[in-house]
């Protein structure tokens, strides 16, 4: 009886050992990237709304992004696609975005292994740009207001790339605003709100694999 304790003891042991490396090996698989580093460089066109004062605007997004840590953005939003009284009635942006957290989390691990958590928060983007509206009364691109923004995506698929919901919030402020000027309207001083879904796709560039053979 005692042999047979023996035996099972190791066989049980045996069993503990091949099962241990296995469990680390498919721990070391787990992508906690989602996908981000399957391309250095991303693309991202979303459709949507953004609302301001005096109603909301149709508005058309679109995004590159390095090492989803720095990117450009360029956005169009008008109310007459959606007969809204929107002011500033049309509104051409473009700029910078910033997101400060993807690389300075994963490269301390510090994921959470829960993939619309974990993207949603290293998606939180800072932007600056410069937006050219169309007041009422005036013709299009004849106001320019400084842009600034915060936005956050929640991918609906569990994944970097695919579907997502945008979300971003910010503020447009002319040069008579930024001066402390009174009296001015919507085109020189607003806040905005925009929900758009769209598509981000990642593309592998040689900028990362060349600049890695010259070291």
């Amino acid at each position: 009886m005692t042999v047979v304790r023996v035996r099972a003891a190791r066989m049980v042991l045996v069993l503990a050992a091949i099962a241990t490396p296995s469990s680390a090996l498919a721990d070391d698989q787990v992508d906690t990237s989602y996908g981000r580093i399957q391309g250095d460089v991303a693309f991202a066109g979303a459709l949507g709304a953004t609302f301001g004062p005096r109603g909301p605007r149709a508005t058309v997004d679109a995004r590159a992004r390095y090492l989803q840590t720095v990117g450009v953005f360029a956005t169009y939003e008008d109310g007459a696609l959606v007969a809204s009284q929107a002011e500033p009635r049309r509104a051409l942006g473009a700029g910078v975005e910033a997101r400060p957290l993807f690389l300075a989390r994963w490269l301390r691990g510090w994921e959470l292994g829960l993939p619309l958590v974990d993207l949603a928060i290293d998606s939180l983007g800072l932007e600056v740009g410069v937006t050219f509206t169309e007041p009422a009364g005036r013709g299009f691109a004849s106001r320019e207001a400084l842009s600034l923004g915060l936005g956050i995506e929640a991918p609906l698929l569990g994944r970097a790339s695919g579907l997502f919901l945008g979300l971003r919030g910010g503020g447009r402020f002319s040069e008579a605003a930024l001066a402390g000027a009174s009296g001015l309207g919507p085109a020189d001083r607003a806040g905005w709100f925009a929900v758009t879904l769209g598509w981000q796709l990642f593309v592998a560039t040689p900028l990362v694999s060349s600049g890695d053979a010259g070291r």
